[in-house]
């Protein structure tokens, strides 16, 4: 978590530096994960809260493993693909951070930006021995409701699996 979004210092005029670069440091996103089999974690939704590096314990979902499979279309290649992961990391983008200050071209800015957030989970799993597989396909309409974002002025832009890697026989 710390390296895909966390805040390293804040300068004079309160603009907040990360361990991810960012288009004109308008922060489009917020980091919510699914925490499916992580020891000393209870299962559920958490955010993560940049400004103090903290889980916010959000709420429970029932039978998540199915509702994670159902949300990431249990990817055919992948059978049972909550039972692997520890974690399912969800971005959500607001757009308006960084519309008012690009217009109709921050769009764009921000799909640069998930790019570098994505590289970083990618990094960071590496350096710990972990797997990492970046999920472009899921059920928007199903991840924005367990989130309960409301799918216009906040919602999902990707999602993560992390995972212990599995040996290779």
């Amino acid at each position: 978590m710390w390296s895909t979004q966390a805040i390293t210092g804040t300068n004079r005029s309160g603009i907040t530096f990360r361990t991810v670069p960012c288009s004109g440091g308008t922060h489009s996103f917020e980091t919510y994960l699914f925490i499916l089999n992580v020891d000393g974690l209870k299962k559920g939704v958490y955010r993560y809260l940049a400004d103090c590096h903290k889980l916010l314990y959000l709420s429970e979902v029932n039978d998540i493993d199915e509702q994670v499979d159902k949300m990431t279309l249990d990817q055919p290649f992948v059978p049972n693909f909550a039972k692997r992961a520890s974690v399912i990391f969800s971005w959500s983008c607001i757009p308006y951070r960084s519309e008012w200050k690009y217009d109709i071209t921050a769009h764009k800015k921000i799909l640069i930006d998930i790019g570098a957030v994505m590289e970083n989970l990618y990094l960071t799993s590496e350096s710990i021995d972990a797997g990492t597989c970046a999920l472009g396909i899921y059920d928007q309409d199903m991840v924005d409701e367990l989130l309960h974002l409301d799918g216009e002025d906040e919602f999902t832009i990707f999602l993560a699996a992390v995972g212990k890697k599995v040996e290779k026989k």
